[in-house]
């Protein structure tokens, strides 16, 4: 009887630790988002591609934090389903006339006429920086880019900087003509920034159950 008796206190006993800990691996918050990864939009109008190349340092710089995928295309090629599905934006232009390229305005004007991004700012508190391309020391690329922010701005977005007080800039004739070394870093540094803080707000996001 003893024996008996002792093997039931052992198996309850054993139920009562075991159950403790389900309900304590249960109660432990999981991290959010932890295994969602992160996309980047990295977009840009060239035709010289010398925005093309920036556009790239763009994109390996984004790419080199963990789980962050960068889709680079052209604005003319993005979807809705593209950049509503991005957690951050990335666009580049060549200087035209000291402001963006009409390529690049005709695709922020598709936002709203052709993907519907309002009245339900579709585009909110996703992160969004600039980048552009100019002929010229001053040339028009600062104009350029507050031009591109004040776009992503109008649409409740999180804008960023890197590389230089708006965003990363190239001038490329001179001297020594096209994208130097200092401006791919520029660059790199841009996309790592936006992948950084598009990360953060994600994360942000996930602990207040924001969508």
């Amino acid at each position: 009887m003893k024996v008996l008796r002792g093997s039931i206190l052992w198996v309850a006993l054993f139920a009562l630790v075991w159950w403790c800990g389900c309900v304590q691996v249960s109660a432990q918050p999981s991290s959010p988002q932890a295994n969602d990864g992160l996309q980047v939009l990295v977009t840009y109008h060239s035709l010289s591609g010398h925005t093309a190349e920036m556009a790239k340092s763009v994109q390996k710089g984004a790419e080199s934090i963990p789980g962050t995928t960068v889709l680079l295309k052209t604005v003319g090629q993005v979807t809705a389903d593209e950049l509503f599905g991005s957690d951050a934006v990335i666009v580049g232009s060549p200087v035209y006339w000291s402001n963006m390229s009409g390529e690049v305005k005709s695709f922020f004007d598709r936002w709203q006429f052709e993907f519907g991004v309002f009245p339900e700012w579709k585009m909110q508190n996703k992160v969004g920086a600039a980048f552009a391309t100019g002929g010229q020391v001053s040339s028009g690329k600062e104009v350029t880019m507050l031009t591109i922010l004040a776009a992503m701005l109008g649409n409740k977005m999180i804008v960023v900087s890197d590389g230089g007080a708006f965003g990363a800039s190239a001038t490329t004739e001179g001297d020594s003509p096209g994208i130097n070394d200092v401006e791919r870093s520029s660059a790199r540094a841009l996309g790592k920034r936006v992948a950084e803080v598009a990360w953060m707000v994600k994360k942000g996001q996930a602990l207040s159950g924001q969508p």
